[in-house]
């Protein structure tokens, strides 16, 4: 078929923009241009702009209520009180009040300031001229010339076993990357899921040295305690305390939520990891009358009167707890291990 016999609907348009004259079906990358502007219904009619004042104002208003209501919740709900909230399920009412709140207070500022922009900020679109990145025509011709020049001397081509093999060489270099990652130490196998606790260690002071007796440990009180037979002169102490330190806390029976830790304990005393589940600091700091106990990195907070759950930070699980009795002497020890691997969780933990 001849251009005379294509009709005129299918002919290419030619477009003038203001990079110059193209063919609007031809090069699929031709600037279209920009659209005309259609004002708003807002840039109409001052009612409507009115409206969008309005709507804007009111969701600033609920930023500044959730706020106030951010603030209020220290007040109004003490740090232990536990609600059940569906779907959630049981969370500390204190936690949940000051991220819902703070949640709406950001986001309604973040409403507010989008529909501002896309109702009454102006909308009118500025083209800014961008000159040409490319390379001159002649500039782009010498370098495809050098380089046929250069691959014809390189005889690359002609030369097969050149050109595999340094394929291969250049595939294999590579994997001796590997090796580098022996020098982020050995794995840790099962080294990370047991400590020197086992049935029959004594609990020894960590200040005195000296094996500790019900009798040490007062209501309301903190002791850090290690196992028996941990030297502090010993070569790899520092290896064996990050996974054994103990802290120690008396508690009322009565006061203590969790049968289980109940069980675990004796006479009230109960023995928990020291480590912080977050990222394996030590913990140190207790709280009396709440019995709650508190990482200074990065506040995780943990209940021990309830089975050391987390209430508060960025902790993933409860701390390990140590079941404890009394040996015939009437010093305190341990039962056996803790019931699961102490400290922050790790990439081979099931």
């Amino acid at each position: 078929m001849s251009s005379q016999q294509i009709p005129e609907d299918n002919l290419p348009v030619v477009q003038e923009t203001a990079h110059g004259a193209v063919e609007g079906t031809g090069d699929p990358f031709a600037d279209p241009g920009l659209p005309a502007h259609k004002p708003r219904i807002q840039d109409l009619d001052e009612r409507a702009a009115n409206r969008s004042e309005r709507a804007v104002a009111f969701m600033f208003v609920l930023s500044m209520l959730s706020t106030v209501g951010f603030i209020a919740s220290y007040v109004i709900f003490p740090v232990d009180k536990i609600v059940f909230i569906w779907p959630f399920g049981h969370v500390s009412a204190l936690n949940f009040s000051l991220g819902l709140t703070l949640g709406f207070a950001l986001f309604f500022i973040g409403a507010g300031a989008v529909h501002w922009a896309r109702t009454l900020m102006s909308d009118v679109e500025v083209a800014a001229e961008r000159h040409p990145i490319e390379a001159p025509p002649e500039v782009k011709a010498q370098v495809m010339a050098d380089f046929k020049a250069g691959a014809e001397e390189s005889v690359i081509g002609r030369r097969k076993l050149i050109r595999t093999t340094m394929f291969g060489a250049l595939a294999l270099v590579p994997l001796a990357g590997v090796v580098l990652l022996r020098d982020l130490g050995p794995l840790p196998e099962k080294k990370l899921r047991t400590t020197m606790w086992a049935k029959g260690k004594l609990l020894v002071n960590m200040n005195t040295g000296q094996p500790l007796r019900p009798e040490h440990v007062a209501v309301g009180s903190l002791t850090f305690a290690k196992p028996e037979g941990l030297e502090d002169d010993a070569h790899d102490f520092l290896s064996q305390i990050a996974k054994a330190a103990l802290m120690i806390v008396r508690i009322e029976p009565d006061d203590i939520k969790d049968k289980r830790q109940r069980d675990w304990a004796h006479e009230g005393i109960v023995a928990f990891s020291k480590i912080c589940t977050h990222v394996g600091c030590p913990i140190s700091l207790y709280e009396q009358q709440t019995h709650h106990v508190l990482c200074p990195c990065h506040q995780s907070t943990f209940d021990l009167s309830d089975g050391a759950r987390v209430i508060f930070g960025p902790a993933g699980h409860a701390l390990p707890q140590l079941r404890i009795g009394v040996n015939s002497e009437g010093n305190l020890e341990a039962l056996g291990d803790f019931d699961e691997p102490v400290g922050p969780s790790f990439w081979e933990r099931g």
